[in-house]
């Protein structure tokens, strides 16, 4: 949350077509905070975007795009909501149809779980890049922390929740231990 994700996208495609390169966007529908067909970034950069569903082939979608206009590469904005069978489609654009597919996202949600398309992204990934930014501790922030409409932690959920508040902050100050699923107690001290 708030190290420029998108804004780093909408960059990047920009890059692109000042080479007069050709790039898709996709974003998920579930995503609808700024509207259908549409990537925004928080500073107000915005590019048209096609919209993906968790059942759709995204191979077959983007190879009829570029029968249509030849692709330089495929952007994908909040990774996360990708499936591990839209990931793996994904790698074979890249594998079979040699263009570039670049995705952003988060890595775990607010109780610090992995989602399950950023779990197979960082597993598969020719190559990472860590977007960061900054905890109110003043340490890299690596959590999100839900917050309910008064700024109080929520720890209880579906994992999905689109519209709400969240809040970037650094592992300690998460408390990973307090709201992880994994059940583990802290042995007490002697």
């Amino acid at each position: 949350m708030n190290a420029g994700k998108t804004t780093t996208l909408l960059q990047s495609s920009h890059n692109y077509a000042e080479r007069g390169m050709t790039t898709l966007l996709l974003k998920p529908l579930i995503d609808d905070r700024e509207g259908l067909n549409v990537i925004r970034s928080r500073v107000g950069l915005e590019a048209e975007a096609m919209n993906f569903e968790k059942d759709d082939n995204l191979l077959q979608t983007i190879e009829a795009q570029h029968k249509t206009k030849s692709l330089n590469c495929v952007l994908v904005d909040e990774a996360q909501f990708l499936t591990p069978k839209q990931v793996l489609q994904l790698s074979l654009v890249v594998d079979k149809l040699k263009i570039p597919v670049l995705c952003y996202g988060l890595r775990t949600d607010f109780r610090g779980e992995p989602f399950p398309g950023s779990a197979y992204l960082l597993g598969w990934a020719d190559e990472l890049v860590e977007l960061k930014t900054i905890c109110k501790s003043g340490k890299k922030a690596t959590f999100n922390a839900r917050l309910d409409e008064n700024g109080n932690r929520l720890t209880e959920g579906d994992q999905i929740s689109i519209g709400l508040n969240y809040e970037a902050q650094a592992r300690d100050v998460f408390e990973l231990d307090k709201v992880s699923p994994i059940d583990y107690q802290i042995p007490e001290a002697n």
